[in-house]
């Protein structure tokens, strides 16, 4: 009843709005005049980022007694079989971070793993703290790379030592609710097919700043709500670093992790190519830091940007392709991506420069409408992550920076998407990101050629 009234008063607002304020343009017109001004908005945001992620949680929401006795009979199996897991944990100078990770471990309600911790050539204490947090028991094993060589370097230099039969992929600076591993490990025992299964990643300092902030409202939209939309529909494309859990013979099988940047999407897209299934775990938690200076943002997504047109358009292209490999689902899954992360980006740029021309000396009343249009949306996008997230009471404080998301998701980010796509079509600066070793990118870069 608290959203029904909040969506009442809220286009009763926005009614009013409309016709109080002085937006000239906006007074006699009709529906169809509406729709040519913002058909962007309309045609191509709406129907994908609200509509269907609305439709899809509520048949979620429908659907939920059915999933949780699946879950209940996949939880029995998984603790009849107790299968041992591999927590692996590398990274760069992580040290501050591994002792809280491992002592929160042991909070977990499944409790037959190992932790492999990989140093990937930290320049700090970290060789110290890891190697005395072996000899105490905290870790099975820490094994240090002594020269640098990229996270998937590190990753598979642990794996090669992992016995389970499933590893969970971590970041050190990850904490977990205390069901998490046990809710991740649950979808392969409900679908034998799944080889790979990501959890969701929540903001844990949602309320450091504004950058925070609005970041945490993102992530509850594309990872806790779009993921479980994409993972219904068959066309989950990424299993995050932070918090992922693979089959260790299907890692094995598809090679691992190939070095450099852009891991989590192609080992997924690895996946499906080699006939698994991947799943998502919509109620299996992770929290991490996000960036709290923009700045630092601005090259974090530069990064992701860069490795969608690296990855999916440029190495996985074949899933494109009508081959003799060719799957439905894949070719959805990757094209919806880089339609609407990457294709409608440069429509918009052309949609932007129509409207001025079209309306230069109305360009503040099309902003300004636009926006109470957008910020009911981001109301109805909101009201879909309350129905969603399992912590309702503590999220619903990000509600007052709903104001704020138009120019986040609309403008930050989509700039920032449209300079990492650009810059990577034509100048491949992926291969030169100091977030990956020179020696790797290189190596890279002739196995492209």
């Amino acid at each position: 009843m608290i959203i029904l009234d909040l969506f009442r008063d809220l286009w009763l607002w926005l009614v009013n709005a409309f016709n109080d304020v002085e937006v000239c343009f906006m007074r006699n017109l009709s529906w169809t005049e509406l729709l040519s001004v913002y058909w962007y908005l309309f045609f191509i945001e709406f129907p994908r980022y609200y509509l269907l992620e609305l439709i899809i949680t509520i048949y979620v929401k429908l659907t939920y007694h059915i999933q949780n006795r699946k879950k209940a009979e996949a939880r029995m199996k998984l603790f009849i079989e107790r299968p041992l897991i591999t927590i692996l944990v590398p990274g760069k100078n992580e040290g501050k971070n591994i002792y809280k990770l491992v002592t929160s471990l042991h909070e977990q309600t499944y409790q037959n793993y190992e932790v492999i911790v990989v140093d990937d050539g930290s320049d700090d204490g970290t060789s110290y703290i890891g190697r005395d947090l072996e000899k105490a028991g905290y870790i099975d094993r820490f094994l240090r790379a002594e020269k640098r060589g990229g996270k998937a370097s590190a990753a598979n230099f642990g794996l090669y030592y992992a016995k389970g039969k499933y590893v969970v992929h971590l970041d050190a600076d990850s904490s977990l609710d205390r069901d998490a591993i046990e809710k991740i490990l649950l979808p392969f025992y409900m679908d034998s097919r799944v080889k790979g299964v990501g959890g969701t990643v929540k903001v844990r300092n949602a309320f450091e700043t504004t950058c925070t902030s609005l970041q945490a409202i993102e992530y509850l939209k594309t990872i806790q709500v779009g993921r479980t939309v994409t993972s219904t529909l068959g066309i989950y494309h990424i299993i995050s670093g932070a918090f992922g859990a693979f089959d260790r013979q299907a890692l094995n099988h598809v090679g691992a992790w190939d070095i450099g940047p852009g891991l989590d999407g192609d080992i997924t897209q690895k996946l499906r190519k080699a006939g698994h299934k991947v799943a998502f775990a919509n109620d299996a938690i992770c929290l991490t830091n996000a960036p709290t200076k923009w700045f630092r943002l601005y090259k974090q997504r530069l990064r992701w940007s860069r490795s969608l047109v690296r990855f999916r358009i440029r190495k996985h292209r074949d899933i494109l392709m009508p081959t003799g490999n060719f799957d439905f689902f894949n070719f959805l899954s990757n094209m919806e991506n880089i339609m609407y992360d990457c294709v409608f980006n440069y429509i918009w740029v052309i949609y932007i420069i129509g409207l001025l021309f079209t309306y230069t000396d109305r360009l503040l009343e099309i902003f300004l409408v636009g926006w109470l249009l957008r910020f009911f949306f981001s109301i109805i996008a909101f009201s879909v992550i309350m129905m969603v997230t399992e912590r309702p009471r503590q999220e619903v404080r990000l509600a007052p920076y709903l104001p704020l998301v138009t120019f986040y998701t609309g403008y930050f980010l989509r700039i920032t998407r449209l300079i990492g796509h650009t810059t990577e079509f034509f100048f491949f600066t992926s291969y030169h990101d100091s977030w990956n070793p020179r020696k790797t990118s290189i190596y890279a870069q002739l196995e492209r050629q």
